[in-house]
């Protein structure tokens, strides 16, 4: 008993020291600021010495590991929590509210976020004889996992191509691949799987996820979306709130939600145009809509915006 418990301290211990060491990297390469993205295709890292007011925002397939602080994130019902000892993984495009839960300036939230591309997911289960994934018990797009050491050295090394960018090229792919494989067989890979795998249910879930984030500004007809998913209208809304924990309606109305405000944030529109532009024919149907979701009227959401930022 003594040695086992000897040996999960060591364990621990090398955890601890490998969080510590991927902070360090990305608080070195922050330290001007917040850095978006990298030379690394799909990596993008992250710092802020603050807590953030709750914001909506598309998650991409993509996995996101904190090495300091810790950041809520909000899924339909459904909340997700992730620090240093767990990551998120999303296997489709989501809208979520998010929210920095413990930064500071002595202790700064630092993070990452690395997207893939779900076809190189379904590569690598075709060229590989990948042992079976832990359990997973939710059929969400959006979990969390627990951190494991073969992850985190995988991040480092992918992080520290960064101080010896001509490498990128040829060892970043090498070393993405590597991260996939371990999130395919980790706690999550179930998810992953059942996404990447062409015909299953899921897969066509994901696909009918991509055509609404392409066509939100369209009228919706449920009826068509579920033909083209080869399912029933019931079992394709079972599925799709299964996965997304919003019913197709909802996913369509959050992504209008956010491009409108993006359109009279970022290029200054006004409400009635931006209404139009992402498919409202009632300008007072998307007030209420947009004061439901934001907490407030378009034009004073978009004030408050512009003073904060």
């Amino acid at each position: 008993m003594r040695n086992e418990t000897v040996i999960q301290e060591v364990k621990d211990s090398r955890l601890d020291d490998a969080i510590s060491s991927l902070g360090d990297s990305i608080a070195r390469l922050t330290e001007k600021g917040e850095l978006h993205t990298t030379a690394v295709p799909g990596l993008s890292l992250f710092r802020r010495e603050e807590p953030t007011e709750p914001i909506t925002g598309m998650y991409e397939p993509s996995v996101c590991l904190v090495s300091q602080g810790a950041k809520r994130v909000i899924l339909g019902d459904d909340t997700f929590v992730y620090d240093a000892h767990h990551y998120l993984i999303t296997s489709v495009n989501l809208p979520t509210v998010v929210q920095i839960i413990e930064a500071s300036p002595e202790r700064p939230y630092l993070g990452l976020r690395l997207k893939f591309d779900l076809r190189e997911i379904t590569q690598m289960m075709v060229d590989s004889n990948l042992p079976k994934p832990r359990t997973q018990k939710s059929s969400r797009g959006m979990a969390t996992g627990e951190v494991t050491l073969p992850l985190l050295t995988a991040m480092q090394r992918l992080v520290d191509l960064l101080a010896d960018q001509q490498d990128i090229p040829i060892l970043a792919p090498i070393i993405q691949r590597e991260i996939i494989y371990r999130l395919l067989v980790g706690d999550q890979g179930e998810r992953l799987r059942q996404i990447a795998s062409a015909g299953s249910q899921s897969n066509q879930i994901a696909r009918a996820i991509d055509w609404l984030k392409s066509n939100f500004t369209e009228p919706l007809s449920i009826d068509d979306l579920a033909a083209k998913s080869s399912m029933s209208t019931s079992t394709f809304h079972h599925h799709f709130r299964s996965m997304t924990a919003l019913s197709p309606l909802q996913f369509q109305k959050q992504l209008r939600l956010q491009e409108a405000r993006r359109l009279m944030l970022a290029e200054r529109m006004d409400a009635a145009n931006a209404a139009f532009q992402v498919g409202y024919e009632s300008p007072s149907q998307f007030n209420r809509e947009y004061s439901r979701q934001f907490g407030a009227p378009p034009l004073r959401d978009i004030m408050r915006l512009r003073t904060a930022y």
